[in-house]
């Protein structure tokens, strides 16, 4: 089945245009990652709902991305507040994500959004409309990013990430089947941990992505956005992976492991397992 809506997966600590510079703010407006967000969910009248959940600092983080949309001219944003999964089965709740044109993730810990969102009404209106609805955006940054796939990174510190088990996986909110997300990828050194997940599961592509920098997914077709780099995991050429028959605790081997590092304006089609330079004004957006 295709896909109709747009996927917005981001990599932490976006820029939301608090920097005092005239020109760091023309960039904000204009080229930002939040400004692709407006653009992609229809404009500054469109109806975004911001999802703080993932946070230990919900007001707070709410209250930075109340700013940051009303800075690019956004008039109806809200803020959702859910803590718990009876939050989630609210009408109140129900009747936000019906009217929604995006849907926009925090970060924080993305365990709690899946153990308070997933599976609930809220989850099954959001990926309903996500298949059906051309136009209907679901944004997330950092944890909010790392829930969208079926499989999900719930834990794995860099520094042990590549032996057998130190990767801790979990099921997300199923927006995308094809992909594995990471986030923070440079600046935390995820390598192994992305490498670890695609060794457990080797026919999904893994995702690193590195702060303020995300991908407009629609359609199967990945453009980068933002001022850093995405790292593609492709293991379907791999030819010597032991993940399944080592014991926990030792150290793993990959072979032939295909790794693409992508910036802005770059494109990856995940269907072909193909990419392609485009300039960022290409028809895409």
């Amino acid at each position: 089945m295709t896909v109709k809506g747009t996927l917005i997966p981001i990599g932490g600590n976006e820029d939301k245009g608090k920097n005092e510079s005239e020109k760091h703010t023309l960039e904000f407006i204009d080229e930002g990652i939040l400004y692709h967000v407006k653009q992609q969910a229809g404009g500054k009248y469109a109806n975004i709902v911001v999802i703080t959940t993932a946070s230990s600092i919900p007001e707070e983080v709410g209250e930075n991305y109340l700013s940051a949309f009303t800075a690019l001219g956004c008039e109806n944003v809200i803020v959702l507040d859910i803590r718990s999964k009876e939050d989630s089965e609210k009408q109140s709740s129900i009747d936000l994500i019906k009217a929604a044109n995006c849907i926009m993730f925090s970060g924080g810990d993305q365990s709690k959004i899946t153990n308070k969102i997933g599976g609930t009404t809220i989850h099954k209106i959001m990926l309903e409309r996500f298949q059906n609805e051309v136009g209907f955006v679901i944004a997330g940054t950092s944890a909010g990013a790392m829930a969208m796939g079926k499989e999900m990174i719930a834990g794995g510190k860099a520094a042990e990430a590549f032996v057998k088990g130190a990767v801790t996986m979990y099921k997300g909110l199923g927006f995308i089947k094809e992909l594995i997300i990471d986030t923070h990828f440079i600046q935390r050194g995820r390598f192994g941990r992305v490498s670890g997940a695609v060794a457990k599961f080797p026919k999904l592509l893994g995702v690193g992505l590195a702060e303020d920098t995300g991908l407009i997914i629609k359609n199967g077709k990945c453009l980068v956005i933002g001022s850093g780099m995405v790292i593609i995991f492709d293991g379907s050429r791999i030819s010597h992976n032991k993940e399944k028959v080592l014991d926990d605790g030792t150290p793993m081997t990959i072979a032939n492991l295909t790794v693409h590092v992508l910036s802005n304006g770059d494109m990856y089609y995940i269907d072909e397992r193909m990419v392609s330079v485009l300039p960022i004004e290409a028809d895409f957006i």
